[in-house]
């Protein structure tokens, strides 16, 4: 008898966890070993599962996808990654896909190519949501003709200053984000000053216009 191919799903939603949960169980033999609400509840339940794929979001509360993805190869290598997310930006489609991901599956197309996207990564491929398609293409054409430079533009703050400044967007205090954080009122300023020369940026209120922008709210 075929052996399950177990799915671990992320997502801080727990209708579309129930929602994909009831799609993957019921079709073959795929498996869906458990849930996880962030990604360090994701951390936890790795110490005792072993998934053949998880399937989570980019932004999530605690760590970010992005950070997830390098934490599922440290420990399970083999596990594959896809990214189930509402996020369009070519951005983050490329910095998943150089973190280790093999698919990057938008939300909005997930109900007609869901399936396809978890046959492809079992067959070893990449999976990209054919909305990225044309964009793709011209981002080759471009370096194939020696005038694509940067493709993407990095985000030059740390996992640990984006949380920070997630928190100053959604309007906590400094002594609020230090207690969410189990951080001092210290440290929070002097990660706000680091997100503030990093960016050339003057005002709080840019800082929550850079947090849009990057859709950590």
């Amino acid at each position: 008898m075929t052996e399950p191919y177990r799915i671990l799903l992320v997502d801080d939603h727990v209708l579309v966890r129930q929602g994909l949960r009831r799609i993957l169980e019921g079709t073959g033999d795929l498996e869906v070993t458990g849930e996880a609400n962030d990604g360090l509840e994701l951390l936890s339940l790795l110490k005792h599962l072993t998934p053949d794929l998880v399937v989570l979001d980019i932004f999530m509360p605690n760590l970010r996808g992005i950070e997830a993805i390098h934490e599922v190869k440290k420990i399970h290598p083999d596990a594959k990654v896809l990214i189930l997310t509402m996020h369009k930006d070519k951005e983050y489609l490329y910095l998943a896909l150089s973190a280790g991901a093999k698919g990057y599956l938008l939300k909005e197309d997930a109900d007609k190519e869901l399936f396809s996207a978890i046959g492809k990564i079992r067959q070893g491929k990449t999976y990209i949501s054919p909305y990225f398609s044309e964009e793709i293409v011209c981002d080759l054409v471009q370096i194939g003709r020696g005038d694509g430079k940067m493709i993407i533009e990095v985000d030059p703050l740390t996992p640990r200053e984006r949380e920070v400044l997630k928190l100053i967007a959604e309007g906590k205090s400094s002594r609020e984000i230090a207690a969410s954080l189990f951080i001092s009122v210290f440290t929070v300023n002097n990660h706000r000053a680091s997100i503030m020369e990093k960016l050339n940026l003057n005002k709080s209120i840019d800082l929550v216009k850079y947090a849009i922008r990057k859709g950590y709210i």
